[in-house]
């Protein structure tokens, strides 16, 4: 056996492992847009409210990034994740009185530490991607985490459907009795017991596990300096921009289009969010297949962004009563009838799922030392996750209505498909 094949071999439960950890990190974030029509339903809220849930989440990223990485750097990456998971952990205990008392402030709460969870395992698992196999092949294994990650999201919203089938007590649209709203939130209990009791096992199997240690990185006291240098890059400050207007628009695609199909009555609503992560899936596999074959990342980028833009429009001036594409798409394949709207945002998904690998290593092209700090102000654009729906549901409580408020994904789309016309290749700000 040669070198090459022993360091191959030597590699692959530690793929195993991340690989698991991939697909939970997917699970926990894509579970948002079950549980946040169902606690709109169960709870009666606007969408505005409702749009809290995923702001909660999303906006731990802005807190505790920086934080977890100091974390990372006195503990290790490998208890990193165990940490990570622990504290994914005791979010989902919370949930369990957030549904006993069926108070909105302990939701809000149980996802703001499990969104702080998800941000350390995140931060500590992402190296092990490009670190634990040859270096040449790490664009790979970063595509199969992708697809991973997506993949789960397609799974999340079916188990949560699965569990809460008998919870389902009430045709949107129409009052719930006190005894259904008990009878919904007591839905909760198990499933995230359940979760969390998975969660604190795989910590625990992590921490036991022959995983590597990857070497510690050193503290940095010009860190103020590094982040000064590498934001007078245009190409990277501009490309943070991007991928914070990018993660806005893939969560409102992949989270609101179940509080949107609830509005119509939908009864299924919290099933919707498959729809957008099956979109994405597709979209990550024609761009391993086509990029760089027949496409260029810059080409790809302006690609979706002009069908992120068209569907945009679609949704907005689109008949909700329109089943025109479901009638012919879905039901000869044994698929249910779905507004035609619904179906453009989950195609949406397509659209999506090539920005976060073609900004990546334009935003980073050129920065030599400075990759690092660039990497860490790029993982900070995920902060969009928490103001993409918000901003949606404000809108929704104006004129617009729930159909209208997705043009704010409007200009989010034209700035994608600036940086990728022009953004990118700027190499000074004059």
């Amino acid at each position: 056996m040669t070198a090459e094949q022993a360091r191959s071999r030597s590699s692959v439960l530690p793929m195993a492992i991340v690989a698991i950890l991939f697909f939970v990190l997917g699970f926990a974030t894509w579970l948002n847009g079950s549980l946040m029509p169902y606690l709109k339903q169960m709870l009666t809220l606007t969408p505005f409210q409702a749009s809290l849930v995923l702001f909660s989440f999303y906006i731990a990223v802005t807190f505790t990034a920086l934080p977890s990485a100091w974390l990372i750097r006195k503990v290790g990456y490998k208890n990193g994740m165990a940490l990570g998971m622990a504290t994914m952990m005791l979010a989902g205990l919370l949930y369990i009185p957030a549904a006993q008392t069926q108070t909105f402030a302990l939701f809000l709460l149980a996802q703001l530490v499990i969104g702080t969870g998800q941000t350390l395992l995140q931060t500590a698992v992402n190296p092990y991607v490009v670190k634990i196999g040859p270096e040449e092949t790490a664009a790979v294994r970063i595509s199969i985490m992708g697809i991973l990650n997506k993949t789960a999201g397609v799974v999340a919203p079916i188990v949560f459907t699965a569990l809460m089938a008998s919870s389902f007590v009430a045709t949107p649209g129409t009052a719930l009795t006190t005894a259904q709203i008990d009878e919904m939130a007591a839905g909760l209990i198990l499933p995230y017991l359940g979760l969390a009791a998975f969660l604190g096992l795989l910590a625990l199997a992590v921490k036991f596990s022959p995983l590597p240690e990857l070497a510690k990185e050193a503290d940095d006291n010009s860190h103020a300096g590094q982040i000064k240098a590498a934001l007078a890059k245009p190409s990277l400050a501009l490309g943070v921009v991007a991928l914070f207007v990018y993660v806005a628009v893939e969560v409102i695609a992949g989270d609101t289009i179940g509080l949107f199909a609830l509005s119509l009555g939908v009864e299924r609503y919290t099933v919707m969010t498959s729809y957008t992560m099956g979109c994405m899936v597709l979209g990550y596999v024609l761009g391993i297949l086509l990029i760089p074959r027949l496409l260029s990342q810059q080409t790809a980028l302006a690609i979706s962004a002009v069908l992120g833009l068209l569907l945009v429009m679609a949704i907005v001036l689109g008949d909700t009563s329109s089943y025109a594409i479901a009638n012919t798409v879905l039901v000869p394949f044994g698929g249910t009838a779905l507004p035609d709207t619904l179906l453009y945002i989950a195609i949406l998904g397509l659209a999506n799922a090539i920005v976060w690998p073609a900004v990546w290593p334009l935003a980073l092209s050129g920065l030599g030392a400075l990759t690092s700090t660039g990497s860490a102000l790029l993982i900070m654009g995920i902060a969009g996750g928490a103001f993409g729906p918000l901003f949606w549901g404000l809108a929704s409580g104006t004129g617009l209505g729930q159909q209208g408020a997705y043009i704010v994904m409007l200009p989010c789309y034209l700035f994608i498909l600036f940086y990728a016309v022009k953004g990118h290749k700027m190499l000074s700000w004059k």
